[in-house]
């Protein structure tokens, strides 16, 4: 049976929608977040096996790859994850314990709409930023796992 203009037509949208598709899937699947620095230590080891274990969702968000080492990036920069910054001081800032990594919010550089965490007592440190309506929990659980065998030097929380 030949096929008729009309099949033709219906056939040639369809493979046009398809083709579209299968662009833009192929576009989101290799997108970059090219806008995150790296941290002056984020070539060191730790940080290469930590941003390369990140998981692919986080606090309710999907993974983005980025161009920078020792960065990871989930929704549109809503958590960005950086390893290698520089390690806090002994400081009055807040400090919490997330399933045993001592984390400080760096209320210098955090917002009411910006919170910037950092681990504490670990070399290299790891900055995670947090803004828009992410569970922060959720992704400070998460990521501790990946910060955990960096041995802790230092205690900002005192053990029980």
């Amino acid at each position: 049976m030949p096929f008729t203009r009309r099949t033709r037509l219906v056939l040639g949208a369809g493979v046009c929608v398809l083709g579209s598709v299968a662009a833009v899937t192929a576009h989101v699947l290799t997108q970059r977040d090219p806008g995150v620095p790296a941290a002056k230590g984020a070539d060191a080891p730790h940080c290469r096996r930590i941003t390369g274990a990140a998981p692919d969702s986080s606090g309710g968000f999907s993974r983005w790859d980025s161009d920078a080492p020792g960065v990871a990036v989930w929704g549109n920069r809503d958590i960005v994850l950086r390893c290698g910054v520089t390690p806090p001081g002994p400081t009055d800032d807040p400090c919490v314990a997330v399933d045993g990594v001592d984390r400080v919010v760096d209320t210098r550089q955090s917002t009411p709409t910006r919170k910037v965490i950092v681990t504490y007592g670990r070399v290299p440190a790891t900055q995670v930023v947090f803004t828009g309506e992410g569970r922060t929990d959720a992704a400070l659980v998460d990521l501790s796992g990946l910060v955990a065998p960096i041995r802790q030097r230092a205690q900002c929380v005192d053990s029980v």
